[in-house]
């Protein structure tokens, strides 16, 4: 099957909150001031150079984005706000308030760096089934975070859940052994037509990068690609608009 076209990227900002936390975590606003760096400008300057939409995962233990981040984002981007969040009534609660374009349901564990594996929809079934009708009904497209698993693939089908995201994160960390990234990449590839005719859209997500990409970007039915610490390290280097514009010519080559 040849690469996909017209790739979607969505630009994840967390760690531009990491940052700010690390040195204004006691501060009583998110921006203003010496407070820096604000997630919300790189919003729009990752916007300017491409962006497709921006993602931010507000998690439970507030350690990078904030729920003022959040809200201002909602009135600031002009492309998609995607907020990943853990299945908590709490978080349900606050999506159905702030109302972003897409929610992407995610795994949380408070001693994680960054998530490290796929949502368990068997086990969450029937709580998930009605998260995901009530943000669907409240116009809020929902997606699941997944590991290319068949049988998390079959029950986010039968949930109605209409996107999933394929985790890469175990492609991405096998990159470098080939006899494992080829088994990786298989399940990858095999879970995103496994979605696509159970009738579901398919994002992926995790540890995709500049040099990955390339084999990323072949995986069929691919809808978006939502990219986060590869991105803001370039930027370290570049600038946060060279390195959106750079991934993006990475995902959709010319000719």
């Amino acid at each position: 099957m040849p690469p996909n076209r017209s790739l979607l990227l969505g630009v994840n900002i967390d760690h531009a909150a990491t940052l700010r936390q690390a040195r204004y975590r006691d501060e009583a606003h998110s921006c203003g001031g010496n407070v820096e760096p604000d997630p919300v400008l790189l919003a729009q300057l990752a916007e300017r150079a491409g962006a497709d939409g921006i993602t931010v995962h507000l998690r439970e233990d507030r350690r990078h984005i904030q729920p003022r981040d959040v809200e201002r984002l909602r009135e600031c981007v002009a492309t998609r706000l995607n907020l990943e969040m853990a299945c908590t009534s709490a978080m349900v609660k606050f999506a159905l308030a702030i109302r972003p374009h897409a929610v992407c349901i995610v795994p949380e564990n408070r001693a994680e760096v960054t998530t490290e594996g796929g949502l368990d929809v068997v086990g969450l079934g029937r709580r998930l089934a009605g998260v995901v009708s009530r943000l669907g009904d409240a116009g809020i497209t929902v997606s699941l975070f997944i590991d290319p698993d068949p049988s998390q693939i079959e029950r986010a089908a039968a949930i109605g859940a209409p996107f999933v995201e394929l985790h890469t994160g175990a492609y991405a960390n096998a990159y470098h052994e080939l006899p494992r990234r080829a088994r990786e990449f298989k399940r990858l590839y095999d879970g995103a037509e496994q979605a696509e005719a159970a009738g579901l859209m398919v994002n992926a997500g995790h540890g995709i990068n500049y040099v990955n990409i390339a084999e990323v970007r072949t995986i069929p039915h691919l809808h978006e690609l939502n990219i986060g610490h590869a991105i803001l390290s370039r930027a370290l280097f570049t600038g946060i608009e060279e390195a959106v514009r750079e991934m993006k010519a990475r995902m959709n080559p010319a000719g």
